[in-house]
């Protein structure tokens, strides 16, 4: 097992080692970028000449370095489950992480006794097992610690580098002043905070046991040997135990520079934490606050300036006392640690990861202050420094041990106070400069301030969300408000600034490329001055600067609209400036920085310095202005916090402070976190994208669903609901009739809404719909969230939020607690939410109504989609046709069927279902079926909805048909032997046949039901007429004018059969029921036998059956209770449906039988008049049996035998009108009997019966007989006299149905026609009085 080639990793002076960690494949830092290109090209000797100048190309690299370093350790510490090697505590997943052997007393033990050798350890007495497992598998466990091992010796390297850098930069720059030397200061203190932060963060990993364990497995491995860097780590790893004790023996030869610094940065900080005299002053405005009609280009240039890097100022501060202490007692120190101190709790180290500030000042910098205050008091100085340093070592301590107590209390209040001022100064610098973009170029630095101070705020806020603290008796160091909604309005703010430099970065480049061409001729004319001149630079500092004015002198200038495509690359104007700061601010240099400018500024203006650096700084608003906005306007480090991002985010969104167009910016914040990951860790770029997507994913869910309740709670009752209310007339008259005072009755009056007292609900709504058009704006406009390779188009979130809530919203319409809501219901509350969807749509450039379409017809269409022509799955739904399905099943269910047996029955005066009980558990059946409730059926729905109610209408009958079918041929003997008996007149062989039939009370239950289910179908097409009527008026009169067009050939071709189904169902012509159940019949191949000419036998037998034992006729529905009426409707509609269909079955096979069925002549198709004459032939069967009259006639002659039981005591349920036409009948039949005739061989007495008239002349040789009109109302269908009767084929003996030219053929020549009477689908609507209107047909008159 090789190990690890320390020695030649190392190289002393060079960054060869640190390879891994800068050749990266990522974009290099501009800064670093001008340091590398300057260590490049720039010079290498002084105006002295031989003296080797700073280079700070390590310093920016090593920097970098700290990055890796930080992120490993972050990685190590993540994969150990965040150990805490202090007091030794490791979790299970520690020991199953596979990087340390999985024996913790071993390695508990080995971490203990450090420094201790292992061998003096005694392990054996510790665990003995374990040991020897480690011998068995040391060159495993050796591999798994060599990444880590490895992580060691770069810490320790880095380590030796950057102290060497830290040393040589503060010995020889002269000046690190913020206003002076930035840039150089900034490179600087970077390195310094890096290398502090970089072993902080190094005692959170186990570093003791990690070279514990692998030097003792290197020993078992190598016979006894230790590894060869093993004793440089110990003493490394010992000297920074703990780190802050080695940092104070490192650094304490830098302690005074930083001292410095920290002193200088001062007035900033303060600055910084004064929002009365940042907002009273305009720091952050850009006009005066006091006079806003006059416009600056900044109020405080310079300070808005440094007021960006502040954050950078704060945590050189916290890092640079901790680590300084000594600096503590400069006189001005303390104020400045105050400040910060007061204002903070945490220390952050690296991403997510810090230490508690207060503790860890109390127990490393407080022991040293005390210390300084003893040696102080013990005089070993002169008396009067010796006073001054203990009364300052005295404030200092008093300091250091009530900032953390003030802390605690105050730190919430003091940010929050802040980021109320960032609300208000970033708010009106966003409408400011969206007004007014010309003046944003000109304080762009003011921008990037605001940016900074509201990040750092933002980032605060964050990290300070669940701190513990050691000392504070509560749970929480600080109570962080989770609803606190300035968040909201910071990240929004932040965005729209960022944003508003994305739109005009071509105004702003322009700026800064005049102010740089301008800049060109201030440096020659400094340049030239005597002071200058006397200088007598050097021929590389005066090549440097003729390089630099030549750089500005060639700057393009931006003429008109050519802005955006100038591409200048300052580079090397940056790069050669650096280069002079170098020199001059080197110690080594003959010419420093205090020489140049004490030679310029005797101009008056500014001097060289100044104008390099602002120079400097324009520069990087040409080609830099990029990367300056995400450094000062990332949000990428609240990656590590976005868990507590969602749930302030939940918390604050839909506040009673919070504005749901802010969202925007709580999702634009995730485009930045896939730039957390660190390209020396790959596998992160994969978490981190994940984790980014997946707060993307929340965020938006939490947004719609806001957008939800926003629609929601203006589609409720109390939304726009409670705009609508009504009173019904009851609670109307009750409100008039009221003895309340106005006001005092508990019922709400329409309009109530307008008093005074009730405004509070106005305003509610006013507020929700604010919220709601707003979120709609912002989200329409806002552009897609990009991360990885993921892309969030909002607008197409919104717009399948939008409808899927509609159609959850409208299935919650449709169904109640147990019951549907009813159609007219539904519609209203329909309505509303269609209002507040296209109160919506105003704001939102997308097409909300088709897609309101698109869910309408896939809750109405339950067919395949492809059928409509449509290219894709209308939004959320899964097959389509739930709600009408929903609908439908509900309405079959309960009034079709009546499954609960509540007793539905038809009201023919309404023209309604009624019910005596709440059907499906909602209300009486008149609520769902009345022509109001269909008609908005049928606008809810449309065509779609009602072909799946019609064909579900048609499953059920067809059902019930095929059990029809099923009686007609199981009864067929009894059926024929019945017909044969009314023919004969044989009342035994009669009876006899009726009693063989069987279950005949079933049977007519069943034709019941499918009598209410074409009645039920009746209401609904005669809605959908209503309603097409209504909506298309030119449509439904093509429709009417069409059927009275239609061809009656028989049968009809499929162009025919088409038209005549859509006239139907839309309630056009005369004769739906049959035309229906004649479609049902052909669909399904039914009535294909001569067993249902035996249909009106079977009709006639429900006359006898024990169904009308229970009838009992209710005068308030104009039918009977029990549904008999609808008894009617089935036997008319199946007897005309049937007729019609065995007239083209015969007509096919006569065609086919003919062989000519393409060249028949249109003479001698039959019509569908003659099918219909049969139809009423076989109906007139059917009225014809005489088994009431028998006992009519019965009660008539009890009445005129019996002296107690006067006629008009019959007269009052029968009409003597009836009994008269019934007389009229038996004396016809009884004269025509006697008449000497030969009857035909087809017709039963019975039938000739009733088809002659009294008066007709049976030798008159007219070919059509006078025709005697009967009452519509007492033959169900029509009376015209037509009829197929049966002739017994004597060669077969079989029944088989006889077409002729009519019924009563009384010889073969004779071709009857009769006058046809009252059609049988007369108005189901008639009062049944009609049905005993005096008849004036009849000759005979009784007395």
């Amino acid at each position: 097992m090789a190990h690890v080639p320390y020695k030649n990793k190392e190289v002393d002076g060079g960054m060869s080692r640190w390879s891994e960690y800068l050749n990266v494949e990522e974009l290099t830092p501009s800064a670093l970028a001008s340091w590398r290109n300057m260590a490049a090209d720039g010079p290498q000797g002084s105006s002295t000449g031989g003296h080797k100048h700073l280079q700070m190309e390590p310093v920016v690299q090593l920097s970098k370095v700290a990055e890796g370093l930080l992120a490993k350790m972050y990685r190590l510490n993540g994969i150990l489950d965040y150990p805490d090697p202090n007091t030794h505590t490791f979790s299970d997943a520690f020991w199953k992480a596979g990087v340390f052997p999985n024996f913790p007393k071993i390695c508990i033990t080995l971490s203990k006794k450090f420094p201790e050798h292992p061998n003096k350890l005694q392990l054996e007495r510790v665990d003995k097992f374990a040991l020897d497992a480690l011998n068995e598998n040391a060159e495993g466990y050796m591999h798994n610690l060599e990444q880590w091992i490895l992580l060691l010796l770069d810490l320790l390297a880095f380590r030796e580098q950057a102290l060497r850098l830290t040393l040589d930069l503060s010995s020889t720059v002269i000046t690190l002043l913020p206003h002076q030397n930035s840039l150089i200061l900034h490179a600087f203190m970077d390195l310094f905070c890096s290398f502090v932060r970089v072993n902080l963060f190094s005692e959170k990993v186990p570093r003791k046991m990690i070279l514990q364990v692998y030097n003792i497995l290197h020993v078992m491995l190598k016979g006894g040997r230790d590894c060869e860097f093993y004793h440089r780590l110990v003493q490394f790893v010992d000297s920074y135990d703990p780190p802050i004790k080695g940092l104070h023996e490192d650094l304490n030869f830098v302690s005074p520079r930083i001292g410095e610094v920290l002193e200088a940065v001062g007035p900033i900080i303060f600055l910084s934490t004064d929002t009365k005299k940042l907002r009273n002053e305009g720091f952050l405005s850009p006009f005066h606050p006091r006079y806003p009609d006059i416009l600056t280009n900044s109020a405080h240039p310079m300070r808005a300036q440094d007021l960006a890097n502040v954050t950078s100022y704060r945590e050189w501060v916290l890092l640079g006392y901790l680590v300084c202490p000594d600096e503590l007692l400069r006189v001005t120190s303390i104020d400045v640690a105050m400040v910060v101190l007061k204002e903070n709790l945490i220390l952050p180290l690296f991403r997510d990861e810090y230490i508690l500030l207060h503790e860890n000042y109390q127990r490393y910098v407080l022991p040293k202050v005390l210390e300084s205050k003893r040696m102080a008091k013990s005089g070993r100085t002169k008396q009067k420094e010796a006073d001054l340093e203990y009364n300052v070592a005295k404030q200092v301590e008093k300091m250091l041990t009530e900032v953390h107590e003030q802390a605690l209390v105050s730190c919430d209040a003091m940010h929050r106070e802040r980021r109320i001022l960032l609300k208000q100064e970033i708010g009106r610098m966003v409408l400011f400069f969206t007004d007014q973009p010309s003046l944003l170029a000109p304080n762009i630095q003011m921008v990037f301030s605001a940016l900074s101070l509201a990040q750092c705020e933002v980032i605060w806020y964050f990290q300070h969300v669940g701190v513990a603290s050691s000392k504070s008796t509560r749970g929480k160091t600080v109570d962080i408000d989770a609803t606190d909604p300035t968040i909201g309005f910071l990240l929004d703010g932040m965005g729209k600034l960022c944003c508003l430099v994305r739109k005009y970065i071509a105004a702003i480049k322009g700026y800064a490329l005049s102010y740089l061409s301008s800049c060109a001729g201030r440096i020659r004319f400094l340049l030239g001055t005597p002071g200058m001149v006397a200088l007598d630079l050097d021929a590389t500092l005066k090549g440097l600067f003729q390089q630099v004015l030549h750089c500005l002198e060639n700057i393009p200038k931006p003429q008109g609209e050519n802005v955006p495509a100038i591409s200048s690359d300052l580079t090397d104007l940056r790069k050669h400036w650096l280069s002079i700061l170098m020199i001059v601010t080197s110690s080594r240099s003959s010419i420093n920085i205090r020489h140049l400018e004490k030679a310029t500024v005797s101009t008056g203006k500014e001097g060289l310095v100044s104008e390099g650096n602002a120079a400097y700084n324009w520069s990087r608003c040409v080609d830099e202005l990029e990367s300056q906005l995400s450094k000062h306007g990332s949000l990428k480090k609240l990656y590590f916090y976005h868990q507590h991002l969602t749930t302030v985010f939940r918390n604050t969104m839909f506040g009673p402070e919070g504005r749901p167009q802010h969202c925007c910016a709580w999702l634009g914040a995730a485009c930045s976190f896939p730039e957390c990951a660190s390209a020396i860790i790959p596998e992160e770029v994969n978490k981190i994208g994940r984790d980014s997507i997946s707060y993307v994913e929340s965020l938006i869910e939490s947004i719609m669903g806001g957008l939800e309740g926003l629609i929601n709670i203006l589609d409720s009752e109390g939304g726009f609901g409670s705009l609508e209310m009504q009173l019904s007339p009851e609670q109307a008259a009750l409100h008039l009739n009221s003895t309340r005072p106005k006001g005092v009755s508990s019922l709400l009056t329409p309009g109530h809404e307008s008093y005074p007292d009730n405004s509070s609900s106005i305003k509610m709504l006013e507020a929700a719909m604010q919220r709601l058009t707003s979120l709609c704006s912002v989200l329409n406009d806002m552009e897609p969230i990009c991360v990885l390779n993921h892309v969030f188009v909002l607008r197409e979130y919104m717009r399948d939020c939008i409808l899927g809530n509609f159609r959850r919203r409208f299935h919650s319409m449709i169904r109640t607690d147990n019951c549907i809501q009813r159609p007219s219901i539904i519609e209203s509350l329909l309505r509303r939410h269609l209002g507040i969807i296209h109160l919506a749509e105003q704001h939102i450039s997308m097409d909300l109504t088709e897609g309101i379409r698109e869910v309408l017809l896939a809750e109405s269409f339950t067919g395949p989609f492809p059928n409509l022509q449509m290219f894709e799955t209308p939004v959320g739904t899964q097959g389509g046709g739930s709600a009408v399905e929903m609908i439908c099943n509900w309405y079959i269910e309960n009034v079709v069927k009546d499954a609960s047996r509540i007793g539905v029955a038809f009201d023919a005066i309404q023209n309604c279902f009624r019910s005596s009980q709440p059907i499906g558990g909602g209300c009486l059946a008149e609520a769902f079926t009345d022509k109001r409730e269909l008609k908005a059926l049928v606008r809810l729905f449309g065509g779609y909805g009602i072909d799946k109610m019609d064909k579900m209408l048609r499953e059920h009958t067809s059902a019930l048909l095929n059990c029809i079918d099923s009686a007609l041929r199981s009864n067929r003997d009894a059926l024929e032997g019945l017909a044969g008996s009314v023919n004969s007149g044989d009342r035994i062989e009669r009876d006899a046949n009726l009693k063989q039939i069987i279950d005949i009370e079933t049977l007519a239950d069943l034709c019941i039901q499918a009598g209410q289910a074409i009645t039920f179908r009746r209401l609904l097409v005669e809605a959908v007429g209503a309603v097409l009527e209504e909506k298309v008026p030119l449509i439904y009169s093509l429709l009417k004018g069409l059927t009275l067009q239609l061809p009656d050939e028989v049968p009809d071709k499929n162009e025919i059969i088409r038209l005549r189904r859509v006239a139907s169902s839309v309630g056009v012509g005369d004769k739906h029921d049959a035309e229906w159940v004649h479609a049902i019949l052909a669909e399904a191949g039914a009535a294909n036998d001569n067993s249902w000419i035996l249909l009106p036998y079977l009709c006639a037998a429900f006359m006898v059956s024990n169904i009308w034992s229970g009838a009992v006729y209710d005068v308030n529905i104009g039918g009977f209770s029990n549904n008999l009426h609808c008894l009617a409707r089935c036997v008319s509609a199946v007897v005309g449906g049937s007729e019609y269909t065995r007239v083209e079955r015969e007509q096919r096979i006569n065609s086919l039988s003919n062989g000519h069925t393409n060249d028949l002549q249109e003479a001698e198709l039959p019509s569908r008049v003659s099918a219909e004459a049969s139809i009423k032939s076989a109906m007139q069967i059917y009225v014809k049996l005489p088994y009431i009259v028998p006992k009519l006639i019965f009660l008539d002659q009890l009445c005129e035998l019996s002296p107690y039981l006067p006629r008009s005591t019959l007269e009052v349920h029968i009409p003597y009108t009836i009994l008269r036409s019934i007389y009229h009948q038996l004396y016809g039949a009884s004269v025509m009997a006697s008449e000497p005739m030969d009857q035909s061989p087809r017709q039963s007495p019975l039938i000739s019966l009733a088809h002659a008239s009294p008066s007709a002349r049976q030798n008159r040789p007219e070919t059509t007989p006078r025709s005697h009109t009967f009452e519509p109302s007492y033959y169900s269908s029509s009376g015209s006299q037509h009829d197929d009767g049966y002739e017994a084929d004597k060669r077969t003996g079989q029944l088989r149905s006889m077409r002729r030219s009519g019924p009563l053929d009384f010889s073969a020549s004779r071709k009857v026609k009769f006058v046809e009477g009252s059609s049988s689908g007369s108005s189901h609507g008639a009062g049944s009085l009609q049905r005993f209107t005096v008849s004036r047909s009849g000759p005979l008159s009784y007395k």
